[in-house]
């Protein structure tokens, strides 16, 4: 296989050299760990304290990984990714919402962004999380079967009614919802609701997709089990596959509460169940569509490997790589270069708003191990070539 991704004139071709620098410098600051976590200490106290750093923070991390702080916002970075074949997934990225007010601004959010997904070919499809639709505690409560008081009850059904307006509307436009995956103490409450909305709404093609956590042991039997279910139920499962985003706090719950963890025993083993689910959809895409969410190049490349042998061609529409913006643009831009379906989360959101999503990026980017210091490295590379 190609080793295309050490093509930095592709991966950058749509940085200026002042935003190469910046993302050099941005790269910089999140290698250093104590920094990151000095820098978060502040950022939070100066947000709280309502000091006046949003316009520091717009023109450095913000714009570096977000597209704008409105769906309108975004579009010259979603018309800019489209010109080099890379789509754009709008993100709403408030996050650690209460109360019934915020949950219907975040349907109606949803249902705004799926009327542009319908309009622009650039943005194939829109993404909600579940906890922006309802309460953490009611799903776990949901979940664990526990018997919900008349009040809950009814929260509940608000709750399974928003998941319904937005997978609906979706249909009725005949574009895709992707429903991101949270932590595991929650998952079983909606992965049964976005079961049920497959079973509604993917008849003919898959509408719906639900998100398969690869750090858990247990999601590639979880797959097998829904995949028995639609090939007997007679409807299609859209599922994005990641490693996923809540290892420490899944550990440290397990451990504090004295449960086997449900996370893979190793990096290795995660690598392992990850592409072990990626070959497994990939030989029943009749059924299946797969949304591989992944900045790791081996998976990658071994996902257009399979793809190769399958004789699957580079776009089939059933078949698509996903990163976020403002990472892995040497992944993303050189596997559009070569014709496969390409889609970035692009965040977006109020700037003060969107901080939860902007620290927790910055600490994962940390804790992923080689993952700065290749960004580092290709950045250096094309600065390099661009004699900067």
């Amino acid at each position: 296989m190609d080793r295309i991704f050490e093509d930095t004139s592709t991966a950058f071709a749509l940085k200026t050299d002042s935003e190469l620098e910046r993302a050099y410098f941005l790269f910089k600051m999140i290698a250093n760990e104590p920094l990151v976590r000095i820098g978060t200490a502040m950022t939070n106290f100066a947000i709280k304290a309502k000091l006046p750093v949003e316009g520091l923070i717009r023109a450095t991390v913000f714009d570096h990984f977000c597209g704008g702080v409105n769906e309108e916002d975004c579009l010259p970075v979603v018309d800019k990714m489209y010109e080099k074949g890379v789509c754009s997934v709008l993100d709403y990225s408030v996050e650690g919402q209460e109360g019934d007010d915020p949950f219907d601004s975040a349907l109606e959010t949803i249902l705004k962004i799926l009327d542009f997904v319908k309009e622009k070919d650039a943005i194939p499809f829109a993404v909600f999380k579940p906890t922006g639709f309802g309460r953490f505690a009611l799903y776990q409560k949901v979940g664990e079967g526990k018997e919900l008081t008349e009040a809950e009850s009814q929260e509940w059904q608000r709750v399974i009614n928003r998941f319904d307006k937005a997978c609906k509307k979706a249909y009725d436009l005949n574009v895709s919802l992707l429903i991101d995956g949270e932590e595991s103490w929650m998952q079983d409450a909606a992965d049964q609701v976005v079961e049920d909305l497959m079973r509604k709404y993917n008849k003919k093609k898959a509408i719906v997709f639900n998100t398969l956590q690869m750090y858990r042991w247990d999601r590639l039997d979880y797959l097998k089990q829904l995949h028995q279910k639609a090939k007997a139920n007679g409807f299609k499962i859209g599922m994005k596959v990641v490693r996923g985003a809540y290892m420490e706090k899944e550990n440290e719950r397990a451990e504090e509460l004295g449960y086997p963890t449900p996370i893979c025993a190793s990096k290795k083993a995660t690598d392992e169940n990850f592409d072990a689910a990626v070959q497994y959809m990939l030989e029943d895409l009749d059924v299946i569509s797969l949304f591989a969410g992944t900045h790791n190049e081996e998976s990658s490349y071994r996902l257009m490997e399979l793809m190769k042998n399958a004789s699957i061609e580079n776009g089939d529409t059933r078949v698509w790589f996903g990163q976020l913006f403002g990472m892995s643009d040497h992944i993303s831009f050189n596997l559009a270069n070569k014709g496969y379906n390409v889609a970035k989360y692009l965040p977006f959101g109020p700037v003060r708003d969107v901080m939860p999503y902007l620290i927790r990026r910055a600490e994962e980017n940390t804790s992923v191990a080689g993952q700065t210091t290749r960004e580092l490295g290709l950045l250096k590379k094309e600065k390099k070539r661009r004699k900067i």
